[in-house]
């Protein structure tokens, strides 16, 4: 498979929420075969929301590779996810496939208790699932919206991660995706970002308040990366340029994201916490 480093040319094209990977075309690229693991991630656990498809299926596949066992947890795009469960089993690992609403607070304690059933513990998690939607102005942003952004952006980020604590132990990991919007802002996804700025405020607390107990808690905030989430959010003719105005001038691809994770997940980044990691196509970030 290849890099994903090259331009790639997309046409417009549009999808209904929460969208397929399996129909974006190109396909995104979520794993390089070349590349082989070295059992930096041996015989842990990692539960990972919407790792059915985009950077959590490059996450989760990486994870495998490295030897990880992993939970994907996803809303509903069945194939997608088992696309995902047979990629990560090629690496000869385990993936257990939960499909739930992350913004139901119960169903964070459905997701631990399966994942403790049939693991037995959890070393590693990845606050990654979001939704997005355009729009004009605040004007347009209803509450229903608003409600719906939050909740799933950055509540359930609370809420499962108060699940999984009890389950972590002194050298555990939780990283979260927040997104290059949590610095710049963005002028049509003024809720998106601001969740995503949350995140950042997030991950910086809580790393602080577990940083005695020998957890790790970090984050990566992504540029445009073709996901999903792009093709079933922006106009087609905006898809078509998506990623065009990075200084790289293209689209990240889920592949070159996953690294950021895998080093934040392992030993490699022992000294490092409250943290956020910016694969951007090259944008400065200041904060």
């Amino acid at each position: 498979m290849k890099s994903g480093k090259e331009k790639k040319i997309r046409k417009p094209q549009r999808q209904n929420k929460p969208g397929l990977e399996s129909k974006m075309k190109p396909s995104p690229v979520y794993d390089d075969e070349k590349v082989e693991g070295s059992e930096k991630l041996k015989d842990k656990v990692a539960v990972i929301t919407g790792g059915d498809s985009g950077i959590g299926r490059a996450v989760a596949i990486l994870f495998a590779k490295e030897g990880a066992d992993v939970v994907v947890v996803y809303l509903k795009e069945h194939s997608d996810a088992k696309i995902t469960q047979q990629e990560v089993e090629k690496y000869n690992r385990k993936c257990l496939l939960i499909s739930g609403d992350i913004s139901k607070e119960k169903f964070s304690l459905a997701i631990v208790k399966a994942a403790i059933k049939e693991f037995g513990k959890i070393d590693i998690l990845v606050n990654n699932a979001a939704v997005h939607f355009e729009s004009k102005g605040l004007e347009e942003i209803s509450t229903k919206q608003l409600l719906q952004t939050f909740t799933t952006n950055i509540f359930a980020f609370f809420w499962l991660t108060k699940a999984v604590l009890p389950h972590m132990k002194k050298g555990s990991a939780i990283i979260n995706t927040a997104s290059v919007t949590a610095y710049r802002g963005s002028d049509h996804l003024i809720d998106y970002a601001s969740t995503k700025g949350a995140i950042v405020t997030f991950t910086r607390s809580l790393a602080s308040n577990l940083i005695e107990k020998g957890i790790s808690v970090n984050a990566v905030a992504p540029g445009p990366i073709w996901t999903p989430l792009i093709v079933s959010t922006l106009k087609p003719a905006d898809v078509a340029k998506f990623g065009s105005d990075a200084p790289m001038k293209r689209a990240g691809e889920p592949v070159e994201v996953a690294p950021c994770y895998l080093f934040l997940a392992s030993t490699d980044s022992s000294y490092i916490t409250g943290q956020v990691l910016h694969p951007n196509g090259g944008e400065i970030i200041n904060g």
